[in-house]
């Protein structure tokens, strides 16, 4: 995995209180005055996981009016790596505090707020690129139990899933992640968004920046009501094979789920299964089939892995892109070391794609752009380019979002051609793998303070 990353020293915005759960006293909604506010008459839809669906598709209901401005900031204590969930009027945002917020998404005032311990501190790890490491993956919301899951890392590299009523902030249940012997927990992390299918919550886990200590990337899955079993799947190398692409596991269209692993120790020998794709069953986590490029062995050990993005579903097929530059069109049922369909090279990606019909946006760095690319049944074409920008791209009617991390811009773009359509500057300090979310008419943006939220006239 061995990401590039910058010690983020995060100040405490606010003081945490103790014994009754609840996490800092009321802050002021906004750097806006009541007057500058604007309210859309778009009526808000819920985004209740990663790039909203559980195929991770990225794309909103209802298009946004622009040109877009300012709408309000929410200073939060804590850094923002998820995404933020829309339910109902609430937006859900998570901290590296390992605070839980409930905001009213018109305005950006409070409605709760849930602290849920003390985070780790970078100073107690071997390695790392956060501080302190606490909730740092995406949420997932279940609407039938109004439940809203969360991953916290506390002191010690605890690993705890938490069941939080989403009305009120009120604890439900937790359950203890930390599950495979003879590994080290404090060497894991969880930055991979959370997904839930056929009643269970999965979870994914990676190893820290710089591959420190004996980690191995692993998936848990727990029933939505807490009880039972946590079945899992590890990748069955020595060391490695994190599995932290920020987008997650995604359920493809025959509803399995399918999760990117990194690179693994192994450089020589057989195959140990990591730089790959799997399809696992959507409750034991029963590993179905596994793809890795012919390159494998050369990737893990110049960490050109798979591991930085997440597969994405086109129809029936599977697009995976990772560090090597070169992009991969699967089946859904794969045939081990090199079985991909077709590939085409161009587009080194982190984060999170989109897809819009046969057409999947691409996050690429080094350099930074973002890349349409077009699937067929066997081969796939790039249709056009937007240099100079980077994060995981949203779509809302013919418009692409892009809160571009080296400036802290808010970018749109064309969707049919990628032409830059609107900029808005300076919405905050961004996260290494930045995102953004659309619903209501608004574009909220998470960033290294808060929450910024954008609108339209």
């Amino acid at each position: 995995m061995r990401r590039l990353g910058v010690l983020l020293a995060l100040p405490l915005l606010l003081a945490l209180v103790g014994c009754n759960g609840k996490a800092d006293p009321p802050a002021p909604r906004s750097t806006a005055t009541l007057p500058e506010m604007r309210a859309s008459s778009t009526p808000f839809t819920n985004w209740p996981t990663y790039h909203r669906t559980r195929a991770r598709t990225g794309v909103a209901t209802s298009p946004v009016t622009g040109p877009l401005t300012e709408a309000w900031r929410a200073p939060l204590t804590g850094a923002v790596y998820g995404e933020p969930l829309v339910v109902g009027s609430a937006l859900l945002v998570a901290t590296e505090r390992n605070n839980v917020y409930s905001l009213n998404a018109r305005t950006g005032e409070r409605n709760w707020s849930t602290n849920l311990g003390a985070p780790q501190p970078l100073s107690g790890l071997e390695c790392g690129d956060i501080d302190p490491l606490g909730i740092t993956s995406t949420p997932v919301y279940d609407g039938p139990s109004n439940t809203v899951y969360v991953v916290a890392e506390t002191v010690g590299g605890h690993h705890t899933l938490w069941a939080l009523n989403a009305s009120t902030g009120a604890r439900r249940w937790h359950r203890d992640l930390d599950i495979l012997p003879n590994r080290d927990r404090s060497d894991e992390q969880q930055r991979s968004a959370l997904l839930i299918e056929h009643g269970r919550v999965i979870t994914t886990f990676g190893g820290l920046a710089g591959d420190c200590g004996n980690y191995v990337g692993y998936a848990t899955s727990v029933a939505t009501n807490g009880l039972g079993a946590i079945y899992h799947y590890a990748v069955p190398t020595p060391r490695e094979g994190g599995m932290w692409a920020p987008a997650g596991p995604v359920v493809g269209a025959n509803g399995h789920v399918y999760v990117a692993a990194g690179n693994g120790s192994r450089t020589s020998g057989t195959w140990d299964r990591s730089d790959s794709v799997t399809e696992l069953g959507n409750v034991k986590l029963r590993r179905i089939s596994a793809f890795a490029p012919a390159t494998w062995k050369a990737d893990n050990a110049a960490d050109l892995d798979l591991g930085s993005s997440s597969p994405v579903t086109v129809g029936d097929r599977i697009v995976i892109a990772g560090k090597r530059g070169r992009v991969y069109l699967l089946g859904q049922h794969f045939g081990g070391v090199g079985s991909a369909i077709s590939h085409i090279d161009g587009c080194r990606a982190f984060g999170g794609a989109a897809v819009v019909g046969t057409t999947v946006l691409l996050p690429c760095k080094g350099p930074n752009k973002i890349r349409a690319l077009t699937v067929g049944r066997s081969s796939m074409r790039w249709s056009w380019t937007a240099n100079g920008i980077y994060a995981s791209p949203v779509v809302a009617g013919n418009r692409v979002y892009v809160a571009d991390q080296t400036t802290g811009d808010l970018v749109v773009l064309a969707l049919a051609d990628g032409h830059q359509v609107d900029r808005v500057p300076h919405v905050g300090s961004l996260t290494h793998f930045p995102s953004e979310v659309v619903s209501g008419g608004m574009v909220f943006v998470p960033t290294l303070s808060g929450i910024t939220a954008l609108a339209g006239p």
